[in-house]
């Protein structure tokens, strides 16, 4: 008998990971527990040990509401399993220090979120892990700057703030010949329009408070792959305390069933609101992947299946004249975060990479103009009016 076909990611949205309790409740409930009880000192062994599937500690990740999160997690990124974090930030200090340890090398290619270059580049060497840094145009070097003590290459694409793209099967086949693992930061495309394990990465990391989440009422991450790569972060996560909360990991599978209906319509939203500020007098230059003239455009093309609700544009004017540009926006939120049903703005020099040296901002182009949108899923038209009568 052949197998069934696998679902569309709207219906794994919808019903993945989920299952009757035993109430008949079509959802799995919130179990706001932190212990769970054994009819027997067999049965407990049994799950501690590992010989039978249970509910244990919640600090390990063993409640059924945030185990049923990680199944559906996992579907939607088409890896074998998922862990759920108390936070994005989380999700990728486990992950770096489950591989790597004093006398390790990571590879970061590309621009990242300013918390992750701390840590990599400040809160890593503390402990004797290095990171060597590439800007996205370099990735020809990738078999260059690797060493036998590179664990990790890692990247997200598309990148924050610029939304440069990074090649992930080329960027596979170099790490994989020289036997690092892969790890992709998917949290501007979310599933809906990437699936980097598809593309051979190992493993796959979101900061859950953006698209997954998506009402700007949650926070935490996740980290999708094989079982065996999961193991060893499962490990940190559980002695490092970074589990997800049940009542967010509840949350997080209410807003993960209207995931591919929100993302869909913040794709076609971004796209008008790209080719807009592309033509405006204003606007140096638009980022987004979505336009045809923008650099990385033909590799999102063949990479991504939609061109996301994030894009940055460089504003004509200094930081002080950005910032009234700003100022006069009604409809984005002067906010750090993204992926919400609202639209949010933030001047990466002010917020995500404040605490980047002005030097290294310099080196990676994110200049005083530079303005970063989340786009919602307010009508098209009307932030395009706000944007027109701020910039002009």
């Amino acid at each position: 008998m052949a197998a069934d076909p696998r679902p569309s990611l709207s219906t794994l949205c919808v019903h993945g990971g989920e299952q009757l309790d035993a109430q008949g409740g079509i959802h799995t409930p919130l179990y706001n527990h932190s212990t769970f009880g054994f009819p027997s000192t067999a049965a407990l062994l049994d799950v501690v040990e590992g010989r039978a599937e249970g509910n244990l500690y919640t600090r390990y990740g063993l409640n059924p509401t945030i185990k049923a999160t990680e199944r559906k997690l996992a579907l939607l990124e088409g890896g074998e399993g998922a862990l759920a974090f108390s936070s994005g930030m989380a999700a990728e200090a486990a992950t770096f220090l489950a591989f790597c340890k004093t006398g390790d090398n990571i590879v970061c290619i590309g621009d990242v979120y300013g918390g992750t270059f701390e840590l990599l580049g400040d809160n890593l060497p503390d402990v004797g892990i290095t990171t060597t840094f590439l800007l996205g145009s370099e990735i020809n070097r990738l078999a260059e700057v690797m060493t036998d003590r590179t664990r990790i290459v890692f990247f997200e694409t598309p990148t924050n703030p610029q939304m440069e793209i990074i090649n992930i099967a080329e960027a596979v086949q170099v790490a994989k010949a020289a036997g690092a693992l892969v790890v992709v930061d998917n949290t501007f495309a979310s599933p809906v329009n990437q699936s980097p394990l598809e593309l051979g990465a190992d493993l796959v990391i979101h900061s859950a408070t953006k698209y997954l989440g998506g009402h700007s009422d949650l926070t935490g991450g996740v980290v999708i792959g094989r079982g065996e790569l999961l193991t060893p972060i499962w490990t940190w996560r559980k002695n490092l305390g970074q589990m997800m909360a049940p009542e967010v990991a509840f949350l997080l599978a209410r807003s993960l069933r209207t995931l591919a209906v929100r993302v869909r319509h913040q794709n076609a939203t971004a796209m008008a609101v790209a080719k807009f500020l592309q033509a405006h007098p204003k606007v140096k230059r638009a980022n987004y992947p979505g336009l045809p003239d923008f650099p990385g455009h033909n590799v999102a093309a063949t990479q991504m299946s939609g061109f996301g609700g994030m894009i940055s544009f460089v504003y004509d004017g200094d930081a002080a004249a950005t910032a009234a540009a700003v100022d006069k926006l009604k409809y984005f939120t002067i906010a750090a975060s993204l992926g919400g049903v609202e639209s949010l703005v933030t001047q990466p020099i002010t917020t995500t990479h404040h605490g980047v040296t002005p030097e290294e901002r310099a080196r990676r182009g994110i200049g005083d103009g530079l303005v970063r949108l989340s786009v919602g899923l307010e009508d098209a038209e009307d932030l395009i009016a706000d944007l027109k009568q701020a910039l002009d």
